[in-house]
C-alpha cells in the first residue's frame, strides 16, 4: 500500500471531498442516494452503483486513517 502511504491525508481528503460532494447543486448526489436508501426507494441497479461510487472515497479516507493509526502504534 505504498501508493496510499505516499498521499498526504490532507490532499486525499480534499480530492475525495470533491467526489463525495459532486454535484454541489442542488444537493450532493451522495446525500440524494442516502435519502433514497433510507426511504427504501434505492432499487435500481444504476442507483446502487452510483451510491457505491460516490461512497468509495469515504472508504479510502477511512482506510488511510486506519493505516496511519496502525503505523503509529507499531512505532510506539
Amino acid at each position: 500500500m505504498k501508493w496510499l502511504d505516499s498521499i498526504s491525508l490532507l490532499w486525499l481528503t480534499l480530492l475525495c471531498s470533491v467526489l463525495i460532494l459532486a454535484p454541489f447543486f442542488p444537493e450532493p448526489h451522495l446525500w440524494q442516494q442516502l435519502k433514497l436508501l433510507g426511504s427504501g426507494e434505492l432499487n435500481q441497479t444504476a442507483d446502487i452503483v452510483d451510491l457505491l461510487l460516490h461512497a468509495a472515497p469515504l472508504l479510502l479516507i477511512a482506510w488511510k486513517i486506519v493505516r496511519i493509526v496502525r503505523q503509529r502504534r507499531r512505532a510506539a
